[in-house]
């Protein structure tokens, strides 16, 4: 293990934290914000510990899978754990614990929070909380080999081991370029929404503040009714469609730019991702015309906004979802744990994981038949590897046993219903953050034990890390030469 590179990259990191924490306190700054003080201390505290660990001196720069899982994951540990101080340090969030908590659902993109009146914060605050996401949606070590070419030294460990989705594939040959030219089109995605919402009726900074919760799928608003707050048709129309934007492999924008049509329309995964877009919508509608809803017009906006919101796991909300039909209810939980496509900023599982295992159910219909017959599981014309077939399979188990022991582990530290709790467990494992019962809409999380807190933020972790990712860490013989 090369323990010198870890310690220098992390050190950059942190570094890089500073940089991110700059416009928070340019806000706080300008507006004379008790909280300014936080952001300093924060600010110190970072130069502190980032400016020895990023001089540490290596003799080798070279990157092994075992360094850059270790990076990933001691990475985004050290980041959260330093993006909950302006939290803490303001008084804003007395408990280290609940800011700690707010900083892991901010990063990982889950958008669950302890915060009952979000209206109260102060703009400083504000855009941090809502920044973090963004840079959890595209993932804060991506964003760092973007404008860090340094460290990208072997660095494509790092970014397989960070990357949503089963595979991570490179648009470049150089790293560096790769990590380029989807932190550009994140960042135009995420400028383009934002001119949208500002022409729209929104303030400029409410319209960057749904931007960042938009395209990074977090969720995180200005407001306590989420988007149901804003008295405008148009403002859940176009974040309707940026969340389905959020929620496509970046990487079909790049061969949309480079007028490869029919090499990003014709994607399996972004078809399928559409289906059950288009699925969910028909249905929920048909389900909310006379029960709830008179018009079908107005059937179809609600129904609309909430299949996108739940299907890219971003958990914003017009209304109180939990007054429709159980039907409605139903499917709403179903596209919890679809989630976007890989290599997005969405969360859950994924669409291309579902797409492979019906390949794989089918396979194995078809041999019952045809015992002797070899039939590969293709995806867009290309066969898929054992290997990553045998992944995918342990990742739906895997996912499986988090999501009952976490519920069980739920219910023994809280006295709540099953529902509440096994919501709780999906919206933080497949980072969405809105469930139902007592974490639905218009609650907080703020009444879970400290224990429960942080058992949720671990699998807030799990889920964003892919999993395996963190698990690898915690086996012997990771640790063995």
């Amino acid at each position: 293990m090369n323990y010198g590179i870890i310690i220098k990259i992390l050190g950059n990191l942190l570094l890089f934290q500073i940089a991110a924490l700059l416009p928070s306190l340019g806000i706080a700054l300008y507006l004379g914000e008790p909280e300014l003080q936080a952001f300093l201390y924060t600010i110190g505290i970072l130069v502190l510990f980032g400016v020895p660990l990023s001089l540490k001196k290596t003799k080798s720069k070279r990157i092994q899978a075992k360094e850059g899982l270790t990076i990933v994951t001691l990475g985004w540990v050290l980041v959260a754990f330093f993006a909950a101080f302006p939290f803490y340090l303001s008084g804003v969030i007395p408990s280290f614990t609940n800011a700690l908590f707010e900083s892991v659902s901010g990063l990982t993109t889950t958008g669950a929070s302890v915060i009952d009146n979000v209206e109260a914060l102060s703009k400083g605050l504000l855009f941090w909380r809502s920044f973090l996401p963004w840079l959890g949606g595209m993932g804060i070590i991506v964003l760092t080999l973007a404008i860090s070419p340094t460290l990208g030294v072997g660095g494509y460990q790092i970014y397989k081991a960070e990357t949503p989705g089963p595979t991570a594939g490179k648009l470049s040959p150089r790293l560096h370029d790769t990590a380029k030219i989807l932190f550009l089109v994140y960042l135009l995605i995420t400028l383009a929404l934002t001119v949208f919402l500002y022409f729209g009726g929104l303030s400029l900074f409410e319209s960057l503040i749904h931007a960042f919760g938009t395209i990074g799928t977090g969720g995180l608003s200005t407001k306590n009714a989420s988007i149901g707050a804003f008295n405008n048709h148009f403002i859940p129309w176009v974040i309707s469609i940026f969340m389905i934007a959020a929620g496509v492999n970046f990487s079909l924008y790049y061969l949309m730019y480079q007028r490869k049509w029919r090499d990003a329309f014709s994607n399996s995964e972004f078809r399928l991702y559409l289906v059950v877009i288009a699925i969910g919508t028909i249905l929920i509608t048909l389900n909310l015309y006379g029960n709830i809803y008179q018009s079908l017009s107005e059937s179809f906006r609600q129904a609309f906004f909430q299949v996108s919101s739940f299907i890219t796991t971003t958990a914003y909300r017009t209304v109180d979802y939990e007054s429709w039909p159980r039907f409605s209810q139903g499917i709403l939980l179903f596209l919890l744990f679809i989630g976007g496509s890989s290599g997005s900023a969405a969360g859950s599982i994924k669409v291309i994981r579902h797409l492979v295992l019906l390949k794989l159910i089918k396979r194995e219909i078809s041999k019952i038949l045809h015992p002797r017959a070899f039939i590969p599981i293709k995806v867009d014309g290309k066969s898929i590897p054992s290997s990553v077939e045998t992944n995918i399979v342990g990742f739906f188990f895997l996912y499986l046993v988090l999501f009952a022991s976490g519920s069980l582990l739920i219910m023994l530290f809280e006295n709540i219903d099953f529902i509440s709790a096994s919501t709780a467990v999906a919206a933080s494992l497949g980072n969405v953050g809105a469930g139902f019962g007592l974490v639905g809409p218009g609650h907080s999380f703020d009444f879970f034990t400290a224990e429960s807190k942080m058992i949720l933020a671990f699998l807030m972790l799990l889920g964003r890390l892919e999993l395996f990712t963190i698990f690898v860490l915690l086996t012997p013989d990771f640790w063995r030469n």
